[in-house]
């Protein structure tokens, strides 16, 4: 059964979550459905839906809440919820958004497809939030990509038993399950074949890839993409500090395509906080795989994410997270004041931070992570870094001139993961250009290119 009209995609959340509504959208086009980013031309609109913070929530249904005059005047208009809201709410979605057609779950995707047929023949407010064992697999859709895409996530696992008691993924995304090691490389490969240099791989928990499905391990699987013919860099996300493994520490190492970044989330440098929230591993061993991270890979940029004022998080716990923060030095950090969800066990938890404070220790949080950010930053100057390009840079520093006529400012990212600007003349998206670092902010580098290579080499 086709449909004729256009399809309007909001993604709100995660990496994750861009992966699957570009798997939402390969489905609408199957059915006859155009792409457009035109809202008022929509004759389909879907929210995938993230539920890991109330915000975002609420984004959610206020966005979907605003349908409710247009279908009176459009009423032929298909609204979908999708995602983690989706299947964390179910039919209780329709009490805020009656209007809404299809309410579909992180694991219904592959039904997607016979739910808009349903709609076709008068079925109404359909919602599907059963559990499946199997990930949805299709081919990625190459037709809509043009030149200015470089970058791409491919999603190898989903689900988490990990049971974080601040975390609803395990409740909304469910159980681990692993792809097939062959259909992430074929997925790759054809990624490549149609002109993307990098892609991130995506799980809760990268580290785990494949052990319930009896697959390869997850070093072993960046061996395999490694040898994709175009391919130029290769980024994941996320490791869960409990198994970073030293076979995986030997892989960013020695496999030339995987950048020389890990993101590896602590959330707290306290150790009674860290039990509290379930994570599985104290501060000291934290810092000792650190420690190990950097004997193999002296030049590894690191990141992490930080959750400040957790439920009886005493301000000695905070200056522990503070000092952890202080000892390792991340290159950049992600920081969150606790919020509570529903789901989650630490919602019943007393002894709860009050939101004034949250925001103080949040923004003292950041204002030291800024001085070490940049301190990383100026420490750049002088050196000559490869650097992926993506595009024009639309950034203008003073006291930074084009030299040429012909030349535009463009910028790109260096395997650790920092923006660079800088001037050029000749280079193409894709290229991967030798900067010398000339200027560092809080937040990009700047320089000049010292020479064109397009080998991706590191």
């Amino acid at each position: 059964m086709k449909f004729n009209g256009f399809a309007y995609i909001n993604t709100i959340g995660c990496q994750m979550n861009v992966y699957d509504s570009e798997k939402l959208l390969g489905i609408l086009n199957s059915y006859g459905f155009e792409s457009t980013n035109d809202l008022e031309k929509a004759d389909i609109v879907v929210c995938n839906t993230c539920s890991i913070r109330h915000k975002a929530e609420e984004k959610a249904f206020s966005f979907l809440g605003r349908f409710a005059k247009i279908k009176k005047q459009k009423p032929h208009l298909i609204t979908v919820m999708a995602g983690c809201v989706a299947q964390q709410e179910g039919k209780k979605a329709f009490e805020r958004v009656p209007h809404l057609d299809i309410v579909l779950g992180t694991r219904a995707f592959a039904r997607f497809g016979q739910h808009l047929e349903a709609l076709k023949a008068g079925k109404r407010q359909i919602v599907d939030i059963e559990d499946s064992s199997m990930i949805y697999e299709s081919e990625p859709d190459t037709s809509c990509f043009d030149e200015t895409q470089v970058s791409r996530f491919v999603t190898i696992m989903q689900g988490c038993e990990n049971f974080c008691t601040y975390c609803v993924v395990p409740y909304v995304r469910g159980a681990e399950r692993s792809r097939s090691s062959e259909k992430i490389v074929e997925e790759i490969t054809l990624l490549a074949k149609a002109g993307i240099k990098e892609i991130t791989l995506l799980g809760q928990n990268v580290n785990s890839y494949g052990k319930k499905e009896g697959e390869i391990s997850f070093p072993k699987l960046l061996e395999k993409i490694n040898a994709i013919e175009g391919l130029k860099r290769i980024r994941f996300a996320t490791s869960h500090p409990k198994d970073l493994s030293i076979d995986l520490i030997y892989a960013i190492k020695e496999l030339v395509k995987v950048c020389n970044h890990l993101h590896l989330p602590v959330q707290s440098g306290s150790n009674t906080i860290l039990k509290k929230m379930n994570r599985g591993y104290t501060r000291k061993i934290y810092k000792e795989k650190i420690a190990l991270l950097k004997k193999e890979c002296p030049q590894i940029a690191l990141s992490t994410d930080i959750i400040v004022g957790f439920p009886s998080e005493t301000r000695q716990d905070y200056e522990d997270t503070k000092s952890l923060l202080q000892d390792i030095e991340f290159d950049s950090i992600f920081a969150f004041a606790y919020s509570d969800r529903s789901s989650a066990p630490a919602a019943k938890f007393g002894d709860q931070i009050a939101e004034k404070e949250k925001k103080v220790r949040l923004n003292d949080l950041l204002g030291m992570q800024d001085l070490v950010t940049q301190k990383k930053n100026r420490e750049q100057i002088g050196k000559i870094i490869d650097v992926l390009v993506e595009g024009k840079s639309l950034k203008k520093r003073d006291g930074f001139e084009l030299s040429g006529k012909n030349m535009e400012q463009m910028m790109g990212r260096t395997e650790s993961n920092k923006i660079v600007h800088f001037p050029s003349e000749h280079v193409r998206i894709g290229d991967i250009v030798s900067v010398k670092i000339e200027n560092a902010y809080p937040h990009s580098l700047w320089g000049h290119p010292m020479e064109r290579d397009t080998s991706g080499v590191r």
